[in-house]
């Protein structure tokens, strides 16, 4: 049974390098395709999943100035957690587990059993980003993760981001100075992968390891890795905002696609709604000839020219009322009652054409101005889109000429020398007087507050 080392330790963190965002010298590009992505999710969104619920619940009856807004944003800028954690783990080493060796591709296959159970193994350690690297010179595993507690007693949020947490729920108690809770969990999962090695074969070769005295060159090295550590975080917060303002782009995209079809939909309605004011148009011409011909009658019925028939001779007065003159005004009569219903009818008729074409009328002025209305709204997000795009095309360009460790590290400088400038100017505006800077701070707290909130709700009102 051959035997191997195996290694665990504290990452980086550098997400943008496990993605492979940027070549770096010790990969391989010819072997990147070979890489396995078991998960990478924008990390803003895992915080909200985590932690809003909390945030909401821990708000309730608090004072403005103590709520939280934005976790993520609090424990970015805090001191007393990280926004997430990494942990590295690999069997032996370029020499005798070497990527692309028939040994390498064992390793691969072990460091994948290891993977598929690391999850629900750690529950307490949300796992955000994970890859196996199999472009460098030993296979090695990247898995990046967000510690938190749920149901804290303590002081503050019930669920929480806590390394020491986490892993005491996990049953890591912590010991000595060297025996924290993080080298009791990281030798636990050591033990874990050397119990698949041993399925396939492999004893776990142990090595006693300790940190030697460091000089003042390898100390220097040490803090820099440090500061590149807490940089490359930074910079992973800046590629989730520009990965923010891509999405944003995209959804102003769809609303445009969407509001063109909208248009598209109110001019099909306008046109029917023309053709149909057009019918009622020329329906309306033929009651207004039908009307005249109606008056016409009436007009003429007026004119008529009564002629009595002639008495007979010797006939009686009685018998030439009664068989003549009776008959002859009840036909008159009963003539004159049906034009009349018939004009009361056809009436009727036009009031409710007229009532209905005013009606189309106004719903065909509502669709117009709805129709402008959609077309200035489709105006103005196509030039936001435009906008974007320009400044979206223009961050893209800046990153392919100065490469994206330039550009990000620039930006950084610049975030920090804004911030160097409020500060300054902070402390030039505070008052000597202490109870005059009490009195200041806490009108400096409600302004951020109510800042804050501002942000917020224009934040939502984007959203919907």
């Amino acid at each position: 049974m051959m035997k191997r080392t195996v290694s665990g330790m504290t990452g980086a963190g550098s997400l943008a390098h496990n993605r492979r965002d940027f070549i770096a010298e010790n990969v391989n590009p010819d072997r990147v395709h070979l890489n396995i992505c078991y998960r990478d999710e924008n990390l803003k969104d895992v915080y909200k999943e985590l932690f809003d619920e909390a945030v909401e619940r821990y708000n309730v009856g608090k004072r403005n100035d103590r709520k939280i807004t934005n976790y993520y944003d609090k424990i970015q800028h805090g001191k007393q957690e990280k926004l997430f954690h990494e942990v590295i783990f690999q069997i032996g080493n370029s020499k005798d587990m070497a990527a692309g060796t028939p040994e390498g591709e064992l390793a691969v296959k072990i460091l994948d059993e290891y993977m598929q159970e690391f999850q629900k193994r750690n529950p307490t350690l949300r796992v955000f980003c994970c890859y196996l690297h199999q472009d460098e010179a030993t296979p090695h595993l990247h898995i990046d993760f967000v510690p938190y507690v749920t149901g804290w007693k303590g002081k503050g949020m019930d669920t929480r981001v806590s390394l020491k947490q986490a892993l005491k729920s996990l049953g890591f108690q912590g010991g000595a100075k060297h025996d924290t809770e993080l080298n009791q969990w990281i030798n636990h999962e050591k033990e874990i992968l050397s119990e698949i090695m041993e399925r396939h074969e492999i004893e776990w070769e142990q090595k006693g390891t300790h940190e030697e005295h460091l000089d003042v060159y390898n100390f220097k090295k040490k803090e820099r890795a440090k500061e590149v550590k807490e940089l490359e975080q930074k910079i992973e917060s800046l590629t989730a905002d520009v990965e923010a303002a891509e999405s944003d782009i995209k959804v102003l995209k769809q609303e445009k696609v969407d509001i063109e079809k909208a248009r598209d939909q109110v001019s099909e309605s306008k046109e029917q709604t023309k053709k149909e004011l057009e019918h009622m148009e020329k329906q309306q011409n033929q009651l207004k000839l039908i009307m005249n011909n109606i008056d016409k009658e009436l007009k003429n019925s007026g004119q008529i020219k009564l002629v009595l028939p002639e008495a007979g001779t010797l006939e009686l007065a009685s018998t030439y009322r009664n068989k003549k003159i009776k008959p002859l005004f009840t036909k008159m009569k009963n003539y004159i009652a049906g034009l009349a219903a018939k004009v009361i009818e056809i009436t009727r008729e036009a009031e409710k054409w007229r009532d209905k074409y005013y009606q189309l009328k106004k719903d065909y002025d509502d669709l117009e101005k709805d129709v402008d209305e959609v077309a200035d709204l489709c105006d103005q997000l196509s030039d936001d889109v435009n906008k974007l795009e320009i400044i979206s095309d223009k961050y893209n360009r800046a990153l392919r000429i100065f490469g994206r460790d330039t550009i990000e590290s620039a930006i950084w400088k610049d975030i920090q020398r804004e911030k160097a400038l409020e500060e300054q100017k902070r402390k030039e505006q505070m008052p000597r007087k202490i109870i005059d800077r009490l009195q200041w701070g806490r009108e400096r707290s409600q302004e951020y507050n109510m800042q804050q909130k501002k942000n917020k709700t224009k934040r939502r009102g984007m959203e919907l």
